[in-house]
């Protein structure tokens, strides 16, 4: 590893390791790993074929539809709900 340049008067004996490069090499490392990882993986993913895009697509359609029919559903229930209580509370007019 590099060291760096002694100070006026210091022993010969008394080197310092360059931390910085250290640094850069220990992140330079870990970049490449990382991106090697990335890589590997990328090359296990499978796009869908037309029929499974077709059948999920299908199965959230449905879905967004039962859950419109509920709320719409829950939704009129609680308003002519609370418009009764309303009105009781609220006497003849």
């Amino acid at each position: 590893m590099a060291k760096t340049a002694l100070a006026p008067g210091e022993p010969a004996s008394a080197t310092k390791s360059n931390n910085v490069i250290e640094w850069v090499n220990g992140h330079y490392q870990n970049s490449r790993t990382f991106l090697g990882d990335v890589r590997a993986e990328l090359r296990k993913v499978v796009a869908p074929s037309r029929k499974e895009v077709q059948a999920t697509t299908l199965v959230v359609l449905v879905t967004v539809f039962v859950f419109a029919f509920y709320f719409w559903v829950v939704d009129y229930v609680f308003y002519h709900g609370v418009h009764a209580i309303i009105s009781k509370l609220a006497g003849p007019q």
